[in-house]
């Protein structure tokens, strides 16, 4: 009779960025953030991460560039516990077949992103004729989406997602509520929450639990009203999609901006000890991201 222990599954962190910095590649680092000026590369994370008793994670675009995508499947490449890449490339350009055909050999991509959020017209974007049928493609060869939006522009999101059921859509930042309002705008949450509620039927997509520690304000540092505020919208991700369509992940290192690796991780391993089971818990630090990324 075999006795042997059954493997324990990975803890993944679904979301972090590695980059070479430059201004030029990387406007929307404004000048006060000092902490994302400079070169971050798997070695100035992984400490953190072990110390948060995670296992690998998932390596997420943060410039628009085929550079990008070829930058980040190299470290994979090298660094076995970058368990997956979502890269970019232009959707609606004539050359996407070619550069996922390119790509196909490279198991570690998983999935490609846009920053839709900073489109001149997000909407507009979502909506393309060329983009839909860079996502039918994407879909076709079983690639997931991120979908990057802010909370004004999780509507057209919510309508992108509806066309696109082919395969699995990820929502970032879980649509990006808009926390630094809360304070002094009674309607925002509830705003917000109308919008993430349009996703609730939707099987097909999921939501990483990532980036809510910097849409609080992030310079004045948390305050307790935050995490607060950052636990409801936890608490409203988890009646729109479920526990099992729930990951998490850290927005390493633009978490860094409003404090420690370990901060942003504790709020959700704290609020996950008291909402979720342990299969739920599992899915949530790696299951789901092993779902949706078809992580190896």
């Amino acid at each position: 009779m075999n006795h042997a222990t059954p493997a324990v599954p990975p803890r993944i962190d679904a979301h972090v960025h590695f980059w070479r910095y430059s201004a030029e590649g990387h406007p929307w680092i404004g000048a006060d953030m000092a902490a994302l000026r400079q070169d971050r590369n798997p070695a100035d994370l992984l400490p953190a991460l072990q110390a948060a008793g995670l296992d690998g994670v998932v390596a997420v675009q943060a410039r628009g560039s085929i550079a990008e995508t070829d930058f980040l499947l190299e470290l994979a490449r090298r660094h076995g516990w970058i368990r997956g890449v979502v890269g970019w490339a232009d959707l609606a350009g004539g050359d996407l077949e070619a550069r996922l055909e390119a790509w196909r050999g490279t198991p570690r991509l998983c999935g490609l992103r846009h920053q839709v959020q900073d489109e001149p017209d997000p909407d507009a974007f979502l909506a393309s004729p060329a983009v839909r049928r860079g996502i039918a493609l994407l879909q076709a060869r079983g690639h997931a989406y991120d979908v990057l939006v802010r909370s004004p522009q999780m509507d057209a999101a919510a309508a992108f997602c509806a066309r696109h059921d082919a395969h699995w859509l990820v929502l970032d930042h879980l649509g990006k509520p808009p926390l630094a309002a809360m304070a002094s705008d009674a309607g925002a949450h509830a705003r917000w929450r109308a919008s993430l509620d349009k996703f609730r039927d939707m099987g097909h997509v999921a939501c990483k639990l990532s980036g809510l520690v910097t849409e609080a304000d992030w310079r004045r540092g948390l305050q307790a009203t935050d995490r607060a505020d950052i636990i409801r919208c936890l608490d409203a991700a988890l009646r729109v999609f479920g526990p099992r369509r729930l990951m998490y992940g850290s927005d390493w290192p633009v978490c860094l901006l409003a404090g420690a690796y370990g901060e942003a991780h504790q709020i959700v391993e704290d609020w996950a000890r008291g909402r979720l089971s342990a299969d739920e818990r599992a899915a949530l630090w790696g299951g789901a991201a092993a779902a949706c990324y078809g992580l190896t």
